[in-house]
């Protein structure tokens, strides 16, 4: 039940001043911090002058590659926020012994290990995972842009203004208290009658949207736009890891839109959907999560797969091995992700014939999984690697992914999760495949592909020390947790009796603060990287630092990708052109279509969330002004022709001409 009176106003609805958070001392400190971040920020961007920039070149483009570094970036700062939030908890576990009852009160804890798995799934991971897919998939099949280049600016926003409600929610109000899922009853208007999971609602919807476009868009483009002589075959392993991941997204969030759509109307309207009486079921909420929810996990982790391919061949020096297998097992586990959705509850009674079933399915997709792993063994298997830093990040993949994968088969057997439902073995687990596959594959990627997107390397000697401290950090924050596991203990739990639990809190603990020393070394990375940029351009011209074609552009690539169509003949397109005595052309040249930017994509986003803001406080007449607003907005932007504008031939040609000698200077 809230902790907060729930008082209303004839204006502002349930926004009351009872809604800050002021008796609250973790609260009003973070709030502080905050301003005084946002100042800072804002007066470093006063002071260089970065506001037309911002808002004319990025804020407003369309461009694939801007939006792609906006989606990484988002996903940087989130993690700030959600990995804040991890190590709260850790610490006050860590205390909360012997009568100590730690320093977060229940019912903020509560909020915290919900704000924690929201904030790390839907806006940590899925921005991060999209970026990459935004920057990388037009340039690896030879497009110039994304299919629907102002639907990718909106989809953005749509995501960004969704963590906005999120963060929202920490200042005003309070957050939910259910679990990142949100499950009935607990989620129901009885058992959490306040704000919290009216934010959770309307965030998720808002950004729902961003990720669902999206996907869609990103089909559109992997299917329609690929460069001549580019079959699905002679797809570079990447992209074909991002088709099956948002073929997934299209299939799968449809789904989640429609859940948390009952929910609303259960508590907005007092349907009865997922209560226990008047023909509800709540079980029916857990199942139309979970068909959303196990797809999303390969959401995640399929294109760091991709990733992951990328890196090892390249730094192998060798051509991937089996890319058939690779796609083919690709393609499986895409399929197979919509028939293990009901392991997430062996234990609801459903009989031995379904759990047989979805326990056997679940045991087979670890196949199609562990062949990837034997693919990659093979790839380095004589091959001259170099170990760089995404080379590391790839080995420390491999090593946690494959523990985590052989829990997960472990937690696939139901007598054995009928054990270990609901403890902090199955919290272990899914760590270990989110951050040992996902956030590694990030990390890889994000050092793989800077020199692409920038120009010049990520600095190796802090790459390095946030590398061993992620990794050793990761092994004493969740280890402890299987042990924990084993010995019966579940999660969600924030106060504990047992004195001799607490060893394995405290080295939670210590891995936690370990993972706080890496994400601070990242941070002194990029800095340092950013100071030292002129020191950290790549000038090796090693033919084997990338074999794919979005290598074949300038680092940075220009606005418009390719200034003409290339025609590929294989699948390591960059490398086979360049066997084949590949000379940029310096002539024949036609005018290159180019979108304009538009600021509708973050005008008609920014209203959104205003309209979820006022229905989350129920401020009906605003959210009645801007649901008009919104319609207007769109109209105008439909109506907006005057967008479009062609880049001159000769003026290609020049910029080609001063690239190519560019880049023969550095060879």
């Amino acid at each position: 039940m809230t902790q907060y009176p729930i008082e209303t106003s004839p204006i502002f609805g349930r926004l009351t001043l009872n809604a800050i958070p002021y008796h609250d001392p973790i609260i009003m400190g973070t709030f502080a911090m905050v301003v005084l971040g946002g100042l800072g920020v804002l007066a470093l961007v006063h002071k260089h002058r970065l506001w037309s920039t911002l808002w004319n070149d990025w804020f407003t483009s369309i461009d694939h590659k801007k939006i792609g570094i906006m989606y990484m970036v988002l996903g940087l700062i989130m993690l700030l926020r959600g990995f804040a939030d991890a190590i709260m908890m850790r610490a006050h576990q860590a205390l909360a012994f012997n009568g100590n009852e730690g320093f977060l009160p229940p019912h903020h804890y509560d909020q915290i290990f919900t704000a924690h798995g929201v904030i790390m799934i839907f806006f940590v991971a899925m921005p991060l995972v999209t970026g990459l897919m935004n920057y990388l998939v037009p340039l690896q099949i030879g497009a110039r842009d994304v299919a629907f280049p102002f639907l990718n600016n909106f989809s953005f926003w749509m995501t960004t203004f969704g963590a906005v409600l999120i963060m929202a929610s920490l200042f005003i109000g309070e957050f939910a208290t259910t679990g990142w899922l949100a499950y009935p009853p607990l989620s129901g208007i009885l058992s959490s009658p306040y704000v919290g999971v009216d934010y959770y609602i309307w965030a998720l919807q808002i950004a729902g949207v961003g990720t669902l476009l999206s996907g869609v868009n990103l089909v559109v483009t992997i299917v329609k736009m690929r460069a001549p002589g580019m079959s699905l075959m002679k797809m570079p392993i990447f992209t074909w890891t991002s088709l099956c991941t948002n073929v997934l997204i299209v299939a799968a969030f449809p789904v989640l839109t429609a859940v948390l759509g009952m929910l609303t109307m259960d508590r907005y309207l007092g349907t009865n959907f997922f209560t226990n009486d008047l023909g509800g079921n709540s079980m029916m909420y857990v199942n139309l999560i979970w068909i959303w929810g196990h797809p999303e996990v390969y959401i995640l982790i399929l294109p760091l797969f991709g990733v992951f391919s990328e890196v090892v061949s390249t730094f192998s020096r060798k051509r991937l091995f089996g890319y058939s297998s690779m796609v083919y097992a690709t393609v499986v586990i895409t399929i197979l992700s919509y028939l293990v959705w009901l392991h997430h509850f062996f234990t609801m009674g459903s009989g031995a014939s379904v759990n047989s079933f979805f326990g056997i399915t679940t045991m087979i997709i670890s196949i199609p999984t562990g062949a990837k792993i034997f693919n990659w063994l093979f790839t380095m298997y004589k091959g001259k690697i170099r170990f760089e830093l995404p080379m590391m990040w790839t080995i420390a993949f491999m090593i946690t992914f494959v523990i985590g994968g052989m829990t997960g088969v472990l937690l696939a057997v139901p007598p054995a999760d009928f054990v270990l439902h609901n403890s902090l073995f199955l919290i272990a687990h899914f760590h270990n495949v989110i951050i040992g596959g996902v956030l590694f594959g990030l990390f890889a990627g994000i050092n793989f592909w800077f020199p692409k997107a920038v120009g010049f390397k990520l600095d190796e000697f802090w790459g390095k020390v946030s590398f061993w401290f992620w990794v050793i950090g990761f092994y004493f924050a969740f280890m402890p947790l299987y042990v924990l596991g084993l010995m019966g203990v579940t999660r969600r739990v924030s106060q504990f009796e047992d004195p001799t639990l607490q060893i394995w809190f405290q080295i939670a603990a210590l891995g936690a603060a370990m993972i706080a020393v890496g994400i601070a070394a990242m941070i002194m990375q990029f800095y340092v990287s950013f100071r030292d940029r002129e020191k950290l351009r790549d000038t090796t011209g090693d033919p084997w630092d990338g074999r794919t074609l979005e290598w074949a552009t300038s680092s940075p690539p220009a606005d418009y990708n390719f200034a003409f169509t290339p025609v590929v003949h294989d699948t390591d397109a960059w490398a086979d052109m360049k066997k084949n005595g590949y000379k940029r052309p310096l002539s024949g040249f036609v005018d290159i279509h180019m979108p304009k930017n538009t600021a509708a994509g973050f005008i008609i986003s920014a209203i959104s969330a205003v309209i979820g803001f006022a229905l989350i406080w129920h401020i009906w007449w605003l959210a009645a002004g801007a649901s008009a607003a919104l319609v207007a907005a769109v109209i105008a932007h439909t109506f907006n022709y005057k967008r479009d504008f062609y880049i001159k031939a000769d003026e290609v040609a020049h910029a080609e001409a001063a690239r190519t000698q560019l880049e023969q200077a550095h060879v």
